[in-house]
């Protein structure tokens, strides 16, 4: 248990320059008239955008594009991050900030927003497509020996049965002379022959009994 906590300087180092960046980045924006959360949200604004275009650079470069736009706002952060540093040296009066500073500062969270706002919106490298597999050249088919096997000769296949035809529809002489008066009336009228479906529509009669009917008017 203890041997997986052991400390790393690696990490030990790189939390304390992260310390004294943010500390310096606060105090250079409490100078500039950012007081309250507003100079403590400074150099949290500073170091995610350095983190956020560190990580889209190593993105872009693992899928071979170009990383000259996650470059350009590293440099942006990173600029900011030293001028802090730099600024809080001694070099500059934190009682008196120049106006162009105070200008840089004020304007820094419209500039912080733009540089997120394009790193987490541009997009993703294109995933190279995978090579298709080498497929094995074609091969002959060996010759196959012709050999001949007597075989017994296959029964011919089974007709069915054919089916017994069904017997005419009786239909009463009465209703056939009504059905010929309609289609005569019909084709008086319209000129054309009645069809099955309308005579059957005209009786009310079932579909095969109107098929009975039609085959005697013809």
């Amino acid at each position: 248990m203890l041997r997986s906590l052991r400390p790393d300087p690696v990490l030990i180092q790189a939390l304390i320059a992260g310390a004294l960046s943010f500390a310096h980045l606060h105090d250079l924006a409490e100078a500039a008239g950012q007081d309250g959360w507003k100079a403590w949200a400074y150099p949290i604004s500073v170091d995610l955008l350095l983190v956020a275009a560190w990580r889209r650079m190593r993105t872009l470069r693992a899928g071979d594009d170009s990383a000259r736009a996650a470059w350009c706002w590293f440099i942006i952060a990173l600029a900011a991050s030293l001028g802090a540093n730099i600024a809080t040296a001694g070099l500059l009066d934190m009682n008196h900030i120049p106006a162009v500073l105070r200008i840089i500062v004020a304007g820094w969270p419209a500039l912080a927003f733009l540089g997120g706002t394009l790193l987490a919106h541009s997009p993703a490298p294109a995933t190279p497509e995978t090579a298709p597999a080498a497929t094995a050249p074609p091969v002959d088919p060996e010759p196959v020996a012709d050999i001949t096997v007597d075989r017994a000769p296959e029964p011919a296949p089974e007709l069915p049965a054919p089916t017994p035809k069904t017997p005419a529809m009786q239909v009463p002489p009465a209703l056939v002379e009504h059905a010929r008066k309609i289609a005569d009336t019909h084709h008086a009228t319209t000129g054309a022959p009645i069809d099955t479906d309308t005579l059957r529509a005209r009786l009310g009669v079932p579909p095969q009994m109107a098929d009975a009917i039609a085959a005697q008017l013809t």
